[in-house]
């Protein structure tokens, strides 16, 4: 079983092939996509992804809406944001929006690999608790 299921977002097809091969090697299972509205897409039809790992610039809809995006629809769904031109503003704005964490490109694998892990444990522990309050409200009307 993959440590985690992965959309990776950016719009440089050479880097997403890359990292694709880099992150998979490392037991990640990875969807790609190249812009923000693909990334929407790609998390419509693939309920699995825990993780997107999600580039700040890039044409059309950026990053940062598309963070806003995922949050809105898949609130659950942690978001580590990466760029190689990162700002203080962006990464501010990015944290405020909910992203799980911000990295600048290119990015240490080893880091980007203890991040994958944290955030996939945060939305499992998130899930195992909507899990929970679900069965706990199943047996309290069961009481009745």
């Amino acid at each position: 079983m993959a440590i985690a299921n992965v959309l990776l977002v950016d719009d440089e097809v050479g880097f997403v092939e890359t990292i694709t091969r880099r992150l998979t090697k490392r037991d990640l299972d990875i969807v790609a996509a190249y812009n923000g509205e693909e990334a929407l897409e790609q998390l419509k039809k693939h309920s699995s992804i825990e993780i997107v790992i999600l580039d700040v610039k890039m044409p059309g809809m950026d990053g940062i809406e598309t963070l806003g995006a995922i949050k809105k629809d898949h609130p659950l769904v942690e978001v580590i944001m990466l760029t190689g031109h990162a700002t203080v503003e962006s990464a501010i704005e990015g944290m405020k929006m909910g992203a799980y964490d911000y990295l600048m490109k290119p990015c240490d694998m080893d880091i980007l690999m203890s991040k994958v892990k944290e955030a996939a444990a945060k939305t499992r522990k998130h899930e195992e608790k909507i899990i929970e309050a679900r069965m706990k409200e199943i047996s309290t009307r069961r009481a009745y």
